[in-house]
């Protein structure tokens, strides 16, 4: 069994990869600063699942060098999932953002560096490091934009393009862990992730889209939609991308440098309010009140990831539908929903 080093790990898809660790016998150190929203929440959720001698937990800051060396140091694999997650925060503060995102990313490798061990290292990155991918045809459809020519979704041959502070620092993150592959041999593998939509999810207006959708929706608010609300992204819920996860781990020095668009791919794709508002009015039992404002500086119309490397590779695959995804969702945020009242 491994010995894991979770950035970030507080968070929603590090609490839950956590959990899943833990459940499979791997010893697991939880490395996050506690504060993002709902941060302290899930570390409470997490050290509540009982198996606490599999569970460390280091309140700390990938900011701070010398305790991001320290915490790396004995770990078999660090997934690096901290992150400023915000195309908005880092537009108003964009020196915070690099700070926390791309020299977080730098200390981080560093600590893999100097251990001596070769940890494998997996980057969460985004897909926003492709920007508005202006050269990429799309149509509009009756509900829907999408590609012209990319039946399949973009793949990892887009030219990055990174449109916004939060891309740039993302971005810089991404290629330094492509480069500390080739250059110092350690088995680092970046994931371009999609929306990642599930428990434990407390999403915000720029990130954590669905969740944020869904609970607002059930505390009664208005919900914002910016654009048309036909821009289209693949879904992926939490657990396949977990399952992804895994898989790296299995075969770190077979993925070493590469990196994967990792999403729901061309079958579970979601137009953004065309698609997601009879649902949740089907789930809610309610009409839901809508604001429509002007698109978005860097907005993508269509993103959809080209997931055939990943699934050739990793032997993987999406296995939740969106419908049934949201479903679970839904389920999850009613069931709490003393998380997200005043």
């Amino acid at each position: 069994m491994s010995r894991v080093l979770i950035t970030g790990g507080a968070g929603f898809i590090g609490c839950n990869y956590a959990a899943h660790l833990i459940r499979a016998g791997h010893t697991v150190t939880v490395f996050d600063n506690l504060s993002r929203a709902g941060s302290a929440d899930n570390m409470r959720w997490l050290k509540g699942k009982g198996d606490n001698n599999r569970l460390r937990f280091i309140q700390g800051d990938v900011r701070d060098a010398d305790a991001t060396v320290d915490v790396t140091r004995g770990q078999d694999a660090i997934f690096h999932l901290a992150a400023q997650v915000a195309v908005t925060t880092s537009v108003s503060n964009p020196r915070e953002d690099f700070e926390i995102n791309a020299l977080g990313t730098l200390n981080v490798l560093e600590g893999a560096r100097l251990s001596g061990q070769r940890p494998l290292v997996v980057y969460a990155s985004t897909n926003k490091v492709y920007g508005r991918m202006e050269d990429v045809p799309v149509a509009e459809r009756d509900t829907r934009w999408e590609y012209v020519n990319l039946p399949l979704g973009l793949p990892e041959t887009q030219p990055l393009d990174f449109h916004s502070p939060y891309g740039c620092s993302k971005g810089a993150g991404d290629q330094y862990v492509r480069d500390y592959a080739r250059i110092y041999d350690l088995p680092t593998v970046v994931f371009r992730q999609s929306c990642i939509y599930g428990p434990r999810q407390f999403g915000i207006e720029d990130q954590g889209w669905l969740a944020h959708f869904a609970i607002g929706v059930a505390l009664g608010h208005p919900i914002s939609i910016y654009g048309d609300g036909k821009q289209v992204r693949d879904m992926l819920w939490v657990d396949d991308l977990l399952t992804a996860y895994d898989q790296t781990l299995e075969i770190p020095d077979r993925v070493a440098g590469r990196i994967y668009n990792i999403g729901g791919g061309d079958s579970f794709t979601l137009s953004v309010w065309r698609d997601v508002e009879p649902l949740l009015q089907d789930l809610s039992g309610r009409s839901i009140t809508v604001n429509h404002d002007a698109w978005r500086p860097g907005d993508q119309k269509v993103y959809i990831s080209d997931i055939s490397a990943a699934s050739r590779d990793l032997s993987w695959s999406p296995t939740v539908p969106p419908k049934e995804g949201l479903r679970r969702l839904w389920e999850w945020v009613i069931n709490n929903i003393e998380l997200f009242e005043p």
